[in-house]
């Protein structure tokens, strides 16, 4: 049974166990009152600036509270409860309206006039213009992710006047819309960032890494990297409803158990991105709440990488496909939390994505494309795991290295440090075989295969060039999906891509978070902590 519940927020000094006091210590001396919440994650907020290059995955949450953007996706009710996103409605963040030209190439937007920075200065269209030009110029993931939404150079954007925004596209797309709402074109205080750049730094990389400066719910009071990251609310934010807690605390408490241990007591009132395991135990537990999303567009894969000559061989790569212990893995190291992705239909009768693949555990099968490949006798080769992601990739890691060991595979797990996993899997993509899982923010299948099928790009981590699905890619990414044109190119993909297997599936993995105390929590894509919707369980 579950731990009477206590707040801590209102828990006195005097009546604090010896046992939190060193985590007490590191708080704030005011983290004492209702208007607090705190929460704990695993991972570590390496840069407050999402556009700077080797910013990782747990730092977009700063882009998200910290920052508006032109608008933001409603919210919906999510599959198992709790709060998701909604990719189908477009809501106003800091425009108040926009118009769509009826050709599809002009986007017009009006932005709210009471909008201001934390200075309190006015947000005027300049500043739009400059954030989106610094977006689609600072190169690497931010210009390819607005690039994905066909924005792609600083003549695409005008600043007719301080409150009207346009931006001219070369062609009509479908992503253009719903790729503003995502975490990466945020609107900074141009003028702020000008003050601090240099004729090295034109965009002001450095200053922003550790100083936002934006117009969103919560400013940055305090960042400790490794350690907390304090919001305190903006009480001028005209984005949406004002937050109800004044502050937000996040600290990074690396050990699993601690974070456990603290959701249980009640000491916190959120533990963000739990592990399975975790959130399989505490959802029996009545003080705690577990929310277990799956997470669309997202798929846990094993990458062969095909500058690596033994995965040049198709044999090889289908036999490692037919060797994966599949149910093994799903119920091992995702506590049957997500989706299975094996054992679909051969045959694709339509455009689901995520979709299982054909493949299945035949062992059988596995040896017979082992011995009509060029490597027969098998070979050895790392199977590289991030240490930041253990809690599902190493249970898997030695499933698959005990399978593989069956048709002549012999690995040796290799342990990549979270902090270097982006660099090596991703940026240099220097690794054999490793696993991987990239999740779509724009939930369509093309823009999935836009990032991880295209040669090139950040989440192909397996170095994988096939020239008809670039075409069959840069056909698809644009045009609106009841387009006759556009299932058929589809289907040619998965095709394509379960025959090639540059990614194996595993599984649609769930985003697992723990409440006690807290409440309206709010599933995002990007998987990030949005601090925004929370409150008070207790309100």
């Amino acid at each position: 049974m579950a731990s009477t519940r206590r707040d801590f927020l209102k828990l006195s000094g005097s009546t604090l166990g010896a046992a939190m006091l060193p985590f007490l210590k590191t708080l704030p001396a005011h983290a004492a009152s209702g208007d607090v919440l705190v929460a704990v994650t695993g991972q570590t907020i390496n840069s407050l600036d999402l556009h700077r290059t080797g910013t990782n995955r747990a730092s977009y949450q700063v882009a998200v509270n910290v920052y508006d953007r032109l608008v933001s996706f409603g919210t919906k009710t999510a599959p198992g409860g709790g709060l998701s996103y909604d990719y189908a409605v477009i809501e106003p963040e800091l425009a108040e309206s926009w118009e769509i030209s009826e050709d599809g190439l002009t986007m017009i937007f009006k932005l709210k006039s009471d909008a201001t920075f934390w200075d309190g200065r006015k947000v005027t269209a300049e500043d739009v213009k400059w954030s989106f030009d610094r977006a689609v110029s600072v190169g690497g993931f931010p210009s390819v992710q607005m690039r994905a939404g066909g924005l792609e150079r600083p003549d695409q954007f005008a600043a007719v006047d301080e409150e009207t925004f346009v931006i001219t596209l070369d062609r009509p797309s479908k992503l253009t819309l719903p790729d503003l709402a995502v975490p990466v074109p945020f609107i900074i205080n141009a003028e702020v960032a000008k003050a601090n750049a240099t004729a090295d730094d034109p965009w002001a990389m450095e200053y922003l890494h550790t100083t936002p400066a934006g117009s969103g719910a919560f400013k940055v009071a305090t960042w400790q990297q490794g350690q907390q990251l304090v919001y305190e609310r903006n009480d001028a934010w005209v984005g949406g409803p004002l937050p109800a807690f004044q502050r937000v605390i996040v600290r990074e408490v690396p050990s699993p158990a601690t974070r456990r241990a603290l959701i249980e007591r009640g000491d916190v009132q959120m533990s963000f991105n739990i592990p399975n395991k975790d959130a399989s135990e505490l959802d029996a537990m009545d003080d705690v709440d577990v929310y277990s999303t799956p997470i669309e567009n997202c798929i846990h894969c094993l990458c062969p990488n095909f500058a690596f000559e033994p995965f040049q061989d198709a044999n090889v790569r289908k036999a490692l496909a037919y060797a994966i212990p599949y149910e093994a893995i799903f119920q091992t190291a995702a506590y049957s939390r997500g989706a299975p992705m094996w054992g679909g239909e051969a045959e694709i009768t339509d455009i689901a994505w995520p979709r299982k693949s054909p493949y299945m555990t035949d062992m059988a099968k596995a040896k017979e494309h082992m011995a009509a490949s060029g490597f027969a006798s098998g070979f050895e080769v790392p199977l590289s795991i991030s240490l930041g992601l253990a809690d599902w990739m190493e249970p898997t890691a030695l499933l698959l290295q005990e399978a593989f060991a069956e048709i002549g595979i012999k690995t040796e797990i290799e342990k990549i440090p979270g902090a270097n996993w982006r660099t090596a899997a991703l940026v240099e993509k220097r690794l054999p075989l490793h696993l991987e899982n990239f999740g779509g923010w724009l939930n369509t299948p093309d823009y999935y295969f836009f990032w991880a099928y295209k040669n090139g790009h950040l989440f192909n981590s397996s170095n994988y060039l096939n020239e008809e699905i670039e075409k069959l890619v840069d056909d698809t990414l644009h045009i609106p999906m009841d387009d006759p044109a556009y299932a058929p190119a589809i289907k040619r993909m998965f095709e394509i891509a379960f025959e090639d297997l540059p990614r194996i599936p595993l599984w649609q993995p769930a985003l697992n978070v723990a409440m006690n105390g807290a409440t309206d929590y709010e599933f995002w894509f990007h998987r990030q902590l949005d601090v925004r919707p929370l409150s008070s369980a207790s309100a």
